[in-house]
């Protein structure tokens, strides 16, 4: 237990109207009779050490991925690591590098298609590297970590263009850990990002940029089978190219730079003959300037879109990107994909809550509302709550497309959720003779994921039935939302439980829900 869940525990056993002389004894009673035999202790030492190391390593191997990364691009180039890693040791260690490499694309196939790391494949990397060498491991690597800083700092110093990017880049991730479920926050990171780096680091020429997604073309498939549309721009394309559809059969590098996974660059649009113009107004001899689309991919390295930058806004006609610029631009790809699709889990969870909320409601007249939050992680660490969906008695829903959020110091009478937040603990209280039941949804390392904050009224618990429905209800919700959060980790496709869950290829996530439920209803026949 950590220390908010020790507490949490405790207050839950004692309840609210216990006296302080009785809390004193039960303080008393648990220091006297809690036992600790010294093989027990020993053990729980080490694993606390063990896992102090580990967490150390991590932040050293993070460190030096960023050294490493200058032009925070978001990955390295595998040559380039394997060609450092060589040296190791005084180049004793290539067999070791053979064997890692292999292990390394055995566990991740398209590493060796694509050529580079990921920041989580880099550890693992490293990792597999080390533990190829005969002695402590840990020695190992820690040596390792110090002969590529040293290396590193030499040929990659850091720059304050490159500390300024990786700001910019957080800022992204940022925004959408704090925006509950929308994207808007997350393109305008997206557009502040790239205006401030052309400021700052591309002599202030004039661009234009645009996101587009995949699509499965469902309405005329004759015009190929994927379609990518336009869900953000810069305001000055907004008129021409917002919510606009570019099919196969149309001009335009955009679905080519899909299909070969690669960035298209363009140094003159005039002299291509391929360029899709949105605007037409523009007239064809000012249609002058360069043009560069950058594939999105997700962990997998599965491209789902693309990012669009052009100068045909620049009076300059010899206006082009340079390397560095477009390295930092596939690092604002690598940035928008990660929030991209961590909203996306989050719109899945809400969606198991919604059918949770569905199931649990006609079995539960006792529970008056249901407010259900997601965590929200503030610039300075601190969590804050955004109210998404808030249930009353009749089972109506409001889903809040504009979330509420929640601070801890504004909010004293909801810190009973805070408490639940630290120590992802189940927590009871009464608030105005008002009892209350929140409940947390966790992640795949336990950290509060949501919370269900759950109304009871003046009732200090549900009756019997009612109580293990909503047991059974949170069984299963926190079984399929860590189902959704499993599958962003896995390289293969789900195997489907439920028909319905083959019905289409984007699946209705709330369906998990109910296989669960069918499964446990299996295993009890």
């Amino acid at each position: 237990l950590t220390l908010p869940q020790f507490v949490q525990l405790m207050d839950n056993f004692v309840g609210e109207d216990i006296s302080l002389p009785t809390v004193k004894r039960l303080t008393a009673f648990i220091k006297r009779e809690y036992k600790q035999t010294k093989e027990e202790k020993m053990k729980q030492l080490e694993k606390v050490h063990r896992m102090s190391h580990l967490a150390q390593r991590k932040e050293l191997l993070e460190a030096l991925f960023e050294k490493w990364d200058s032009n925070a691009c978001g990955t390295l180039d595998l040559k380039e690591v394997v060609a450092l890693l060589g040296r190791f040791k005084g180049g004793m260690g290539r067999v070791a590098l053979m064997k890692a490499k292999e292990q390394l694309f055995s566990q991740c196939p398209q590493l060796s298609r694509v050529g580079k790391l990921s920041p989580k494949a880099f550890q693992t990397f490293l990792e597999l590297f080390t533990s190829e060498f005969t002695g402590n491991e840990d020695e190992t690597i820690d040596n390792l970590v110090k002969f590529l800083t040293t290396r590193v700092e030499k040929s990659h110093p850091e720059s304050s263009q490159s500390s300024a990017r990786r700001k910019w880049l957080q800022d992204i991730q940022q925004a959408a850990e704090t925006s509950g479920t929308s994207m808007e926050p997350v393109y305008k990171a997206v557009f502040s990002a790239l205006s401030q780096d052309m400021e700052a680091h591309g002599f202030n020429k004039r661009i234009s940029a645009y996101i587009a997604l995949l699509e499965e073309n469902q309405l005329s498939s004759e015009q190929g089978e994927v379609l990518l549309r336009y869900m953000a721009c810069t305001a000055d394309n907004a008129p021409y190219v917002l919510n606009q559809v570019l099919h196969r059969d149309m001009k335009g590098v955009s679905l080519a730079a899909i299909d070969q996974g690669k960035p298209i660059y363009v140094p003159r649009v005039d002299l291509h003959g391929n360029i899709h113009f949105w605007n037409y107004d523009r007239p064809v001899e000012e249609r002058k300037g360069t043009f560069l689309v950058l594939p999105l991919h997700d962990d997998h390295w599965r491209v789902f879109g693309i990012l669009g930058l052009d100068t045909l806004q620049d009076q300059c006609e010899k206006s082009i990107f340079l390397s560095h610029e477009i390295t930092f631009y596939e690092g604002v790809c690598h940035a928008f994909s990660k929030a991209y699709h961590y909203i996306c889990m989050r719109e899945n969870v809400l969606q198991v809550a919604v059918t949770a909320l569905d199931w649990l409601y006609p079995r539960t007249p006792s529970i008056h509302t249901v407010t259900t939050y997601l965590v929200a992680h503030g610039k300075d660490k601190n969590r804050a709550l955004c109210k998404m969906i808030t249930t009353d008695n009749t089972g109506q829903k409001e889903i809040h497309s504009s979330p509420v959020v929640l601070l801890r110091e504004e909010n004293l009478l909801r810190d009973y959720l805070f408490k639940c937040t630290d120590s992802s603990e189940v927590t009871l209280t009464s608030v105005y003779g008002e009892y209350h039941i929140a409940v947390p949804l966790h992640d795949l390392s336990r950290q509060t994921l949501g919370v269900f904050d759950i109304s009871i009224g003046q009732h200090k618990k549900l009756p019997p039935e009612e109580q293990k429905d909503l047991q059974k209800m949170l069984k299963m919700a926190q079984a399929a939302c860590s189902e959704i959060l499993q599958r962003s980790l896995e390289e293969t496709e789900p195997t489907p439980v439920l028909e319905a869950e083959r019905v289409a290829n984007v699946r209705h996530t709330g369906i998990l829900f109910h296989r669960f439920m069918l499964q446990e209803l299996r295993e009890c026949i």
